[in-house]
């Protein structure tokens, strides 16, 4: 399986096989239109409370880390439907976050990436 993660900001690619946005809240600045997002799975992200209390704090990655894999527990059909993808073809997760390495995709990749 095939399971990438990339901002929204980013340039599409053909090699991005099927386009999943794994964020709550659509994107800023961004068109839907200019997007090409295959599925928008907005009840994967972090809750709104999670989101919130973790605030792209590095410090937090950890707790957020935990946090987020336990609120996964209960969001079966949406990581059934990203496995699905993978299993078809290339997946890629997109996020708006600045940071690179500490968001939902990251972790959501490992995840997936091991299934």
């Amino acid at each position: 399986m095939t399971v990438k993660i990339k901002r929204i900001y980013e340039v599409t690619d053909v090699e991005d096989g099927t386009r999943i946005l794994v964020d709550r809240l659509w994107p800023r600045g961004v068109k839907k239109e200019d997007a090409r997002i295959d599925l928008w799975l907005k009840d994967i992200g972090p809750s709104s409370d999670l989101r919130k209390w973790f605030g792209h704090d590095p410090k937090r990655w950890p707790q957020f880390r935990a946090k987020y894999i336990q609120e996964l527990g209960f969001k079966n059909e949406d990581l059934s439907a990203i496995i699905r993808a993978a299993t078809e073809g290339p997946v890629t997760l997109i996020y708006a976050a600045r940071d690179e390495s500490h968001n939902q995709a990251v972790i959501l990749q490992e995840i997936v990436s091991r299934a």
